[in-house]
């Protein structure tokens, strides 16, 4: 099912939580909204299930204008961050309950909550309570429940935050190979952007109700459209620098760049794992050791030089003293630009260098 937002708000106490928002979701693909906290993306999808009324604006489901529908006119399925399970009910009950509440005959009920506890391993809980399960089990269950309806669209706030992380990616690989033998569409909120860049299609990145890029992860992590966007994504951080603006050349680290902008001045940035410590690229310059952050396969190494402070990377281990002098090297194309309204500028090396 293809769905389009097309304008749509959201206003509580004469403040927009989302703001003149336009989305438009292929049929069967993963999208992932993904944002800060209070950015809107968890009542965006509220809105597109039907919780949640829209003040401004349309939502279409293959065309069709759905804003006046039930949430169980929708044909959705949302499975939240909390399982909101029935205590007093085994998994497999819990499973069949929507199925009970459509008055589904018992013989198919039954037969669609096995196949759907085998597809996710649950068969051997199947007589289990709530209580008697880890996290994990429980939001499987969540999912299974959320599954067993079969519905066009499926809507994921959160589900994976109470976890720990290995059981985050564990259900991160799970639904992926879910996506791919359903291809229903499926929406999925959240803040972790290893989350989003593991599991979407699409990425749409909100800030303040608003649609700042929507496209590939690979797209949203190369080319970020502006310094938000830029900012947000990408773990560790991105290094940023301002650097004015003089006769279209900016400089960073001792070498020029070209760039097309009336801005006095623009925020270079660039991405740890591209600006290499101690490594090759046709770019290089000298910095000195703030301090170092080692993760055993890397090491993150903070480094500066004049009013420059970046880090850096290293494949492997190492514990570089701290003031110690050393080169890091990168290239042009790793470079990012952002102007004093936070929108990307394109760069070029400078002749001469």
């Amino acid at each position: 099912m293809r769905i389009e937002l097309d304008r749509v708000s959201r206003v509580f106490d004469g403040r927009p939580a989302v703001d003149a928002l336009s989305l438009e979701i292929p049929p069967g693909a993963l999208c992932v909204l993904l944002g800060p906290s209070g950015c809107g993306k968890s009542t965006t999808l509220r809105c597109i299930a039907g919780l949640e009324s829209v003040d401004g604006g349309a939502i279409r489901f293959d065309g069709r204008v759905v804003n006046e529908l039930d949430p169980a006119q929708r044909d959705v399925a949302m499975v939240f961050q909390n399982y909101a399970l029935y205590p007093h009910l085994s998994v497999a009950e819990n499973v069949a309950f929507p199925l009970r509440m459509r008055r589904v005959p018992r013989a198919t009920r039954e037969a669609k909550v096995t196949e759907v506890l085998r597809t996710l391993g649950l068969e051997d809980l199947a007589r289990r309570r709530p209580k008697e399960l880890s996290g994990g089990q429980q939001q499987r269950v969540a999912l299974a429940r959320a599954l067993v309806r079969e519905p066009k669209v499926f809507l994921f706030d959160e589900p994976l935050s109470n976890l720990d992380a290995r059981l985050r990616l564990e259900l991160r690989a799970e639904i992926r190979s879910l996506h791919a033998r359903l291809g229903a569409t499926m929406l999925w909120v959240t803040h972790d952007q290893a989350e989003a860049m593991s599991l979407g299609d699409f990425v749409a990145v909100l800030d303040r109700g608003r649609l700042q890029q929507f496209g590939t992860p690979i797209e949203v992590f190369e080319r970020p459209v502006n310094r938000f966007v830029a900012g947000f994504v990408g773990a560790p951080a991105m290094s940023f620098v301002r650097a004015p603006v003089c006769d279209g050349r900016v400089a960073l680290l001792g070498h020029r760049f070209e760039c097309r902008s009336t801005s006095p001045w623009l925020e270079l940035g660039i991405r740890p794992h591209r600006l290499r410590f101690l490594g090759d690229g046709p770019l290089r310059a000298t910095m000195r050791v703030r301090g170092h952050e080692p993760h055993g396969h890397e090491t993150f190494v903070r480094v500066h030089a004049d009013d420059a402070e970046l880090v850096a990377w290293h494949a492997g281990h190492l514990a570089p003293a701290v003031d110690e002098a050393a080169v890091v090297a990168f290239g042009p194309a790793d470079l990012h630009a952002f102007d004093a309204e936070g929108r990307r500028v394109e760069l070029s090396l400078a002749a001469g260098a």
